[in-house]
């Protein structure tokens, strides 16, 4: 990755309370040169060029990072496509263990691919859709974070949650800036799910041209 844009990516990070180190950046490049080369025989990202994909993935996927409560915990990473958000924030924050599920078999090789390419793990790749893992005994209340990035409308986000958070977890539902609908329709079903609505965080990086509404919910009982 050319240096202007690891300087961008390092940046955007720093905005929103992070700091990469070398080996994070040295991470993200080959990350970044994998997901070009693996977008020319498959559809992973719509934005073709190295801007777009350092800008509205990379930089846009480490939006919640301060907003995690627990950095060392379990993390579920729901309809996670090319990784996003869950490899950068595995590698923004190296001690957060990740489980990406995604259910398309071509998006799962990649990243299969690139977890052995960059070594994570802290990483694990599920190819399964969600709703099949939803009863998996295995899998209810054991995590302390769940995250999706627009891949669900909230009140779909909220009930799949439920079944995966733990006592105190947090749900991290990565939307855009106005989302006071979904809100709305989501707090109809916030008490049957024994969850409630705990904070709402805006990120907005007028200079990079990224705006993203964090909404976080909380599970307070099981």
């Amino acid at each position: 990755m050319e240096k202007n844009l690891l300087r961008t990516l390092s940046d955007g990070a720093q905005a929103i309370g992070l700091t990469l180190g070398r080996k994070q950046l040295d991470l993200f490049a080959a990350y970044h040169r994998e997901l070009l080369l693996w977008n020319r025989r498959i559809n992973l990202v719509s934005e073709s060029s190295a801007r777009e994909i350092v800008i509205r993935h990379f930089i846009d996927s480490l939006t919640p990072a301060p907003s995690i409560a627990r950095a060392y915990g379990l993390l579920i990473d729901l309809g996670s496509g090319a990784g996003f958000p869950g490899i950068p924030l595995a590698i923004a924050l190296s001690e957060l263990q990740v489980f990406l599920v995604e259910a398309s078999r071509k998006k799962t090789s990649f990243l299969s691919h690139i977890v052995r390419t960059l070594d994570l793990k802290g990483v694990t790749v599920v190819r399964e859709r969600i709703e099949a893992l939803i009863g998996q005994q295995v899998l209810a209340g054991r995590f302390d974070t769940v995250l999706s990035r627009a891949a669900f409308k909230l009140p779909e986000l909220v009930r799949m949650a439920s079944f995966f958070l733990a006592t105190g977890g947090q749900l991290l539902a990565m939307k855009g800036p106005d989302c006071r609908e979904e809100q709305e329709d989501a707090e109809k079903i916030l008490a049957a799910a024994g969850m409630i609505q705990a904070a709402g965080r805006d990120v907005s990086l007028p200079e990079l041209n990224l705006s993203r509404n964090i909404i976080i919910y909380e599970r307070l009982s099981r």
